[in-house]
């Protein structure tokens, strides 16, 4: 059998969509996981790469940082987190944190640092306060890139969360797991072609999220 014939038997298999093992739980737990490391990562990145834009300071710091977690293994962060924490959800948050807030921290501080400053100087020359004319001139025109950031980072994170498997938990990665060590070959392939659809569905997901955040001026203009 192909892959194609594998996923189609996965699919096909009534038994693999009810239950605590069937796809619509399983997905359910993956999307957690994504939205609860993506949430964390942007709390921390986003305000960091906002205030350092702005000013213009700690810049080559923040490039540093980055720049070394995106150095760190993430199965081998987790398999630390994992002996030194034991079994549960904080082993496979922290190397998931760790892996999305670069891409959110650089874009983030990219964004601000690279927007047009005629507008900034016009809103302090009205006397507006450092931190509206961060939050009301500088994110509005920022969003489109800060969104791009946001957006890598959660591809990442779907595509990466099938680690939890390795510790125990649920998620996608259960049948890639499984089906590995059980040598059921259509499970493995059912779960990564569920991994390649939740990526997907990602991507159309920020796309919307574009459409209706981001201002049709500031579309227009990066389109023109």
């Amino acid at each position: 059998m192909n892959v194609l014939n594998f996923m189609q038997s996965f699919f096909s298999d009534g038994s693999h969509w009810h239950g605590y093992d069937g796809i619509p739980q399983r997905v359910w737990e993956h999307l957690q996981y994504t939205a609860a490391a993506l949430s964390i990562a942007a709390a921390i990145g986003l305000p960091v790469g906002l205030v350092t834009g702005h000013t213009g300071r700690g810049g080559n710091t923040l490039a540093f940082v980055a720049s070394g977690a995106r150095a760190l293994p993430t199965f081998g962060l987790l398999v630390l987190m994992f002996v030194w924490l034991g079994l549960g959800i904080v082993p496979v948050m922290i190397p998931l944190v760790v892996l999305a807030i670069p891409p959110i921290l650089i874009t983030t501080y990219e964004a601000i640092r690279t927007l047009d400053p005629s507008p900034v100087d016009a809103a302090r020359g009205m006397g507006m306060s450092e931190g509206k004319i961060l939050l009301q001139v500088e994110v509005p025109a920022a969003l489109p890139l800060i969104l791009s950031g946001l957006r890598s980072a959660a591809i990442q994170i779907v595509s990466t969360a099938t680690i939890a498997a390795y510790v125990a938990l649920g998620g996608v990665g259960r049948y890639i797991l499984d089906g590995l060590y059980q040598r059921d070959f259509e499970k493995t392939a059912g779960g990564a072609a569920l991994i390649a659809v939740l990526a997907l569905f990602v991507l159309v997901l920020f796309w919307a999220v574009a459409r209706v955040a981001v201002s049709p001026g500031v579309r227009r203009r990066r389109t023109a």
